[in-house]
């Protein structure tokens, strides 16, 4: 069969993903059990805000509580304050967000419940440098980061041994009392010590490995933030740790379950689906070159799967930024996958974060075929030469191709699909 409309078609996959993890449908399915005591909730992240509005609504007990999430993404909520700071750099009131949210947990009882709500982009959210660093050394962390081309995993593990929250820190603030994570997973591997650095989760990393990222990656970090890492201080609390003992937590949502949703979607349609992964990672433009290579060999010989056919891919990339161009992973993903499918009939793709923003601006991600490239080089543009400097939101907003869902209210990371028919 053939689909008239590619782009509706994958549109309609990106919506069934999302909606796979919608706080209305996955917090309902996770509350934990009333205490004794008070309820109060805290979270972090792109979601914070629809998943604190979803619980309170379920919620039949009194609770009270704050959360935060990045601007614009805030959402009403009764009972649970709702605070907006800066991602993906840290500002003030995420640091005013941080301290409000340590002051949540203080001072409870072991009657006393903890639900933290924890999602996607908590991580900058919530700077709390330790004593001796200032917010200006925490955003010299994540800006070097951001341009490094570290994987989440290692990005994180640097993060949280220069915080005051992150790290299962805010967890342990919160002890005696029992903590409760509801967690929606953007990490590839879904290991929820690594969604938002681990606020109210610890892992068995160690400040050696934030020190091996930094000489792995190359990154100039601010004199101070290098003492902290030096000193025994720096080191976050471990699982073994007793004041985690009644700590619960709850992988609610996560790239998988998205893409499966997505792939029932597709098949729904009358074209077969098919997952390459859910925990894709690597330089953007590198994948894409890859899914190119997978998509030709299918368009032109028909294997390793039968036309027509959805291939679905997931996980976090990382762009090693060389260039002062505007434009997210996804962006440049889909301008390196355009480059690689250039002229080759058949093959549609859309990329896009699943929280609606790829990078700094309003746009999730893009739309791509083999006739991007050409349609480029009909304006005069290079589309190399947009690749080399990070420059891929120029080409596909010049094409009127960019994605623009809007927020979504949730985070579970990229979204790519490609249909070839």
């Amino acid at each position: 069969m053939a689909i008239a409309n590619p782009r509706t078609l994958l549109e309609t996959l990106f919506t069934a993903a999302v909606a796979a993890a919608d706080p209305a449908r996955v917090v309902a399915a996770n509350l934990p059990e009333p205490p004794k005591g008070r309820t109060i909730v805290v979270g972090a992240g792109k979601g914070a805000a629809q998943m604190a509005r979803t619980f309170e609504r379920l919620w039949e007990g009194s609770l009270s509580g704050a959360v935060v999430t990045r601007y614009g993404f805030g959402v009403p909520c009764e009972r649970v304050e709702v605070l907006e700071a800066s991602h993906p750099l840290p500002d003030e009131n995420g640091f005013i967000a941080s301290r409000r949210l340590l002051a949540e947990v203080r001072g409870l009882t072991e009657d006393d419940l903890v639900v933290a709500l924890i999602c996607g982009g908590g991580s900058a959210l919530l700077p709390a440098p330790p004593p001796g660093l200032s917010l200006e050394d925490e955003i010299a962390v994540n800006r070097a980061l951001l341009a490094s081309g570290a994987p989440i995993q290692a990005m994180n593990a640097l993060r949280k041994h220069v915080s005051l929250v992150k790290g299962g820190r805010l967890a342990a603030a919160a002890y005696p009392a029992r903590v409760v994570s509801l967690v929606v997973s953007d990490i590839p591997g879904d290991d929820p010590a690594l969604v938002a650095s681990g606020p109210t989760i610890a892992d068995d990393s160690s400040r050696f490995d934030a020190l091996n990222t930094i000489e792995r990656y190359r990154l100039s970090l601010p004199e101070s933030v290098m003492r902290w890492l030096a000193s025994e201080s720096a080191e976050a609390p471990k699982p073994s740790d007793p004041r985690f003992a009644r700590s619960e937590v709850r992988l609610i949502a996560s790239a998988r379950v998205s893409l499966e949703a997505a792939a029932a979607k597709a098949r729904a349609a009358g074209v077969e689906a098919v997952i390459l992964s859910d925990s894709i990672e690597g330089e953007a433009r590198d994948v894409g070159l890859v899914h190119a290579a997978i998509a030709r060999e299918a368009a032109t010989r028909g294997r390793p799967f039968q036309k027509p056919v959805v291939l679905l891919s997931g996980g976090e990339t990382t762009v090693t930024v060389h260039g002062p161009g505007k434009g997210g992973r996804n962006s440049e993903f889909l301008l390196s996958l355009a480059l690689g499918i250039t002229g080759v009939q058949g093959i549609s793709a859309l990329a896009a974060d699943t929280d609606g923003i790829d990078g700094s601006e309003d746009n999730a991600g893009a739309f791509a075929d083999g006739n991007t490239i050409p349609r480029l080089f009909e304006r005069g543009i290079d589309a190399a030469e947009l690749l080399e400097r990070n420059d891929s939101w120029s080409a596909f907003d010049l094409l009127g191709d960019l994605f623009k869902p809007g927020s979504t209210g949730t985070n579970v990371n990229d979204f790519r699909a490609m249909l070839i028919q």
